[in-house]
């Protein structure tokens, strides 16, 4: 049934009608006490579950003595968030947003000025990959390029060259004396957990060193050791020059960061950019405390394992029911399950065996449990998920 309320906000979402009040670990809980399993995480965002004690706590302290002060006073809970992040990257500078796609956009932003103050500002044009998404804003819409997204709401933002996914000739042809930078995802998520071929990272880098451009990557989704290390980037051992985070460095909580190099942080001058919540005391308290957790070699290598688990799992079931999945793929705790019938009719079903999955495109189901997931936990996700196989796969023999 449409709440009244529903009919007041804007028809933007397809939502499930389902909705929770309370929320523990990996497990969500509706009004009417049904509890469900939750393998969305709000869509990689609460990496540490739901209502982490030592978030919780985080989060209460902070409300106790200061909310939000703005940008025009020194904040030091943003000084040691920033030099957690440099000490877990190769990043020098960092500065505070809201969100995934703010992060990307300053991204966009840096590469041009950067080039700006180095005395080349025609080079104002970023390279991306077709099947990407960078976020709604105007400007990462048009980086994303999917024309999906982009029906409606032109004129388009120029300033974006995209080529096909993993064709490292088309990137080399595309590069010109107008271009700044080269902007992918290490996996790109939503075209359905699709990571980039094995040293694409690094002939990309090798690209920009020759072409004196910048690397951009998009870790909103797969940072904040969603893969298995605080930033996938280090499974290559490429370092980029530009890094959009957010999603699970907040657990939760918004925020998003873009991280840089020196020699591009320090061209954002005062008046170049600026976020009036970005960076408050709400958002540095729990972001902080989400890192110390995630950083621990023993909780990445938790990941590790348990993403080991899964994968083995899940690869049990498309060869039990070859007819409902086909293939899976994905990094840490990122994982992409290809479906044979309509991904929607699966996550239909998936709900009334009560476990939360996330859609993806090209017809594929992610798995995105929190971090913190159990064996068991896993254990059982499949065995929902093999009910549900079950039951579609006696469907197409009948």
């Amino acid at each position: 049934m449409t709440s009244q309320a529903a009919l007041h906000l804007f028809p933007s979402y397809v939502r499930a009608p389902i909705q929770f009040e309370l929320g523990h670990g990996c497990t969500l809980v509706t009004p009417d006490g049904d509890v469900y399993l939750d393998f969305g995480s709000g869509v990689a965002v609460n990496a540490l579950g739901h209502s982490h004690p030592r978030l919780v706590q985080a989060l209460q302290r902070q409300a106790e003595k200061l909310w939000h002060v703005s940008n025009l006073y020194t904040i030091p809970a943003q000084d040691l968030l920033a030099d957690q992040l440099c000490e877990l990257s190769f990043a020098d500078r960092v500065f505070f947003c809201n969100s995934g796609t703010e992060a990307i956009e300053l991204s966009i932003k840096a590469a041009r000025r950067y080039h700006h103050c180095s005395g080349a500002p025609r080079r104002n044009r970023i390279i991306t990959l077709e099947g990407a998404f960078h976020g709604r804003t105007l400007g990462s819409l048009a980086a994303t390029g999917q024309e999906k997204y982009l029906e409606g709401f032109e004129p388009r933002v120029d300033g974006f060259d995209q080529v096909p996914f993993g064709d490292l000739l088309a990137i080399e042809e595309a590069i010109t004396d107008l271009t700044a930078g080269i902007l992918v995802e290490p996996i790109q998520g939503e075209s359905g957990i699709r990571p980039l071929p094995p040293g694409y990272l690094h002939a990309l880098r090798s690209l920009c060193d020759f072409h004196g451009i910048l690397l951009l990557l998009d870790e909103v989704q797969t940072g904040i050791g969603r893969t298995g290390s605080v930033f996938a980037y280090a499974a290559e051992d490429v370092t980029p020059d530009i890094l959009a985070a957010a999603k699970g460095l907040g657990g939760g909580f918004p925020i998003g960061a873009c991280l840089a190099t020196g020699a591009v942080g320090s061209v954002m001058q005062p008046g170049t950019h600026g976020s009036t919540f970005g960076g408050n005391p709400l958002a540095m308290a729990v972001a902080t405390e989400v890192l110390d957790i995630i950083s621990a070699p023993a909780f990445l290598e938790r990941v590790r394992d348990a993403s080991l688990r899964l994968m083995l799992r899940v690869d049990e079931l498309i060869s039990k029911y070859p007819t409902v999945f086909s293939e899976v793929r994905g990094a840490g705790l990122l994982v992409g399950l290809q479906c044979v019938p309509p991904v929607r009719d699966v996550l239909a079903m998936l709900h009334d065996h009560k476990l939360l999955c996330v859609p993806a495109g090209n017809n594929v189901l992610r798995l995105l449990p929190p971090l913190t997931v159990t064996d068991a936990e896993i254990d059982e996700a499949v065995l929902r998920l093999d009910r549900v196989a079950e039951r579609l796969s006696d469907a197409v023999a009948a």
